[in-house]
């Protein structure tokens, strides 16, 4: 239950709720929205930004915790490691254990290439794990590709590779269709139609789910397949350093025991950097729904070896992050909340904005609301606004939510908060990295030879901001071409003399820019170690 300091608003919320239900705020006009944009999201706080000094991307901006990790040195020296015997050898090397890396390789074996993946934490231990709300696919009747693609081009403000976001949503019904012949059991009718539902942002209703476990139900079906293949997983084992041959050609990777911090060697004709996103870099001090891994490590591996990033100064903070109680701060409420009809209001029970904007519109009329408007709820942990779940109920029947979004009621449940009955807490939280790596539409980078990307490391495909759903979708899209076009690569590919001599190079770029800090990178794992010691 929440305590009395919230009840007052509470009151107000409950006496508003019949006629917010019937009431429809209109949308934004485009200049309300780039108004908006520019005076409360955080992509727009120039101080919170830099310059890169260095590297491939020299003179564009990034956030300062990025630009820390891309301008880092390495955590190994050239002599370090003997790549004369390498520990493995295979066609296609996957960095990477979640929904991405395990498409890329259940293509890439299907495909008859020898492949192995290799993970930091365990395989599954991703963002993939941790989407809720559902995957888009234009796939029914009234719906197609091409609107697909309007909904998402114009969402992502008219900024996304063309080639790239027309992949996206050709290839997502078929993508929908693959997921649902390895076992994905995803919600359907009586007679077996697959149910979706509206997002933020789409004209249609296109989003698939499995209740508000999607991601789970994907990354199970995926993991079982990868395992039932046989395909190699070496886990808690990091790659610290991409291997470049001779000729300049990705040609493997250092790996790193994350246990007992022993350097192995993996040789292979192709590599795929599937690591995923970026949330544990905590920018601008934001909390994030992300996995405990996600330390924008790819970015890092790529960019050291002279791949470029698109878009890598725009991130996505997810509207509705869990801001109340503590022991959840951050945690992602799921869109899916809103799509089935719970509406945001104020702490005078005011509706403040129509409930399936985008998600950039969204997390900018929510921080507005909470700051210049003053209009938020004290949680004593910072300012909040209310998504009022009830609603759902009121709006579906008795059982919607139980139904539908199990998990956010089980995770509110914990704490004492029937979400049946009484709204919830939400303010932005850090969730997705709308830029990475450069890639052409066959998923290998746009200036190193034989590096593919897929997942969340790609920049490009959603432009500066990302419509639900499509993060899922993506991962299963570009994982399954990594997978594909990496395996038919390899069949080509004579590998040179192994060589690290890029890191030398690197070093050197850092000497003569006046970079003298001791930090390397990448990241691997967030260091929470000084908020114990200050507790």
């Amino acid at each position: 239950m929440y305590s009395e300091k919230f009840t007052e608003s509470i009151k107000a919320v409950e006496a508003a709720r019949e006629a917010n239900i019937a009431y429809e705020p209109a949308r934004m006009t485009a200049k309300e929205k780039e108004d908006l944009l520019a005076a409360y999201h955080p992509d727009y706080r120039k101080d919170q930004f830099t310059n890169l000094v260095i590297g491939p991307n020299k003179g564009e901006k990034v956030p300062h915790e990025l630009a820390e990790m891309l301008q880092a040195g390495s955590r190994i020296k050239a002599e370090d490691v003997d790549l004369t015997s390498p520990d493995y050898d295979v066609d296609v090397l996957v960095i990477g254990g979640g929904g991405a890396g395990s498409s890329a390789a259940i293509e890439a074996h299907e495909a008859g290439a020898k492949v192995m993946i290799v993970t930091k934490l365990r395989i599954g231990d991703a963002n993939t794990m941790m989407a809720e709300g559902g995957i888009q696919a234009a796939d029914k009747p009234n719906d197609s590709p091409a609107i697909h693609f309007l909904d998402a081009f114009g969402g992502g403000h008219f900024a996304a590779k063309r080639e790239l976001l027309s992949k996206l949503v050709c290839d997502a019904p078929e993508a929908i269709q693959w997921l649902n012949e390895l076992g994905v059991e995803f919600d359907k009718a009586a007679d077996g139609t697959m149910i979706t539902t509206h997002g933020g942002g789409t004209s249609r209703k296109r989003m698939h789910a499995a209740k508000d476990y999607s991601g789970a139900e994907i990354m199970r079906t995926l993991r079982d397949e990868v395992l039932n293949r046989g395909i190699p997983v070496v886990d808690f084992t990091s790659a610290i350093e991409i291997i470049l041959d001779d000729k300049g050609n990705a040609a493997g990777a250092v790996l790193m025991n994350m246990e007992t911090g022993d350097l192995l060697v993996a040789k292979a004709k192709c590599v795929i950097i599937a690591t995923g996103g970026a949330g544990r870099m905590h920018y601008q001090g934001f909390p994030t729904s992300n996995h405990y891994g996600a330390t924008a490590d790819g970015l890092v591996l790529g960019y050291r070896v002279g791949a470029k990033l698109l878009y890598a100064d725009t991130l996505q903070y997810h509207p509705t992050g869990a801001a109340f109680p503590e022991q959840i701060f951050g945690a992602l409420v799921t869109e899916k909340v809103r799509s089935l009809g719970a509406k945001l209001v104020n702490r005078d029970g005011k509706v403040f904005m129509h409930p399936l904007e985008t998600r950039d519109v969204a997390a900018a009329s929510i921080i507005r609301e909470c700051s210049d408007r003053g209009e938020g709820v004290d949680t004593g942990n910072g300012e909040a606004v209310w998504l009022d779940t009830p609603m759902i109920e009121k709006i579906g029947g008795e059982g919607t939510i139980e139904k539908r979004i199990p998990a956010m009621m089980r995770m509110f449940g914990k704490y004492g908060i029937d979400i049946r009955k009484e709204p919830i807490l939400v303010y932005p939280t850090l969730h997705y990295q709308n830029g990475g790596l450069d890639i052409s539409a066959d998923c290998m980078t746009t200036n190193v030879e034989n590096l593919f990307v897929a997942g969340e490391a790609v920049g490009g495909i959603h432009g500066r901001n990302r419509l639900m759903g499509n993060s899922l979708l993506d991962i299963i899209v570009f994982g399954r071409s990594a997978g594909k076009s990496a395996a038919a690569k390899a069949k080509d590919v004579e590998v040179g003399a192994l060589t690290l001599g890029h890191i030398a190079k690197f070093e050197a770029e850092r000497a003569a820019a006046g970079i003298t800090g001791d930090e390397v990178s990448p990241k691997l794992l967030p260091d929470y170690t000084h908020h114990r010691s200050e507790s």
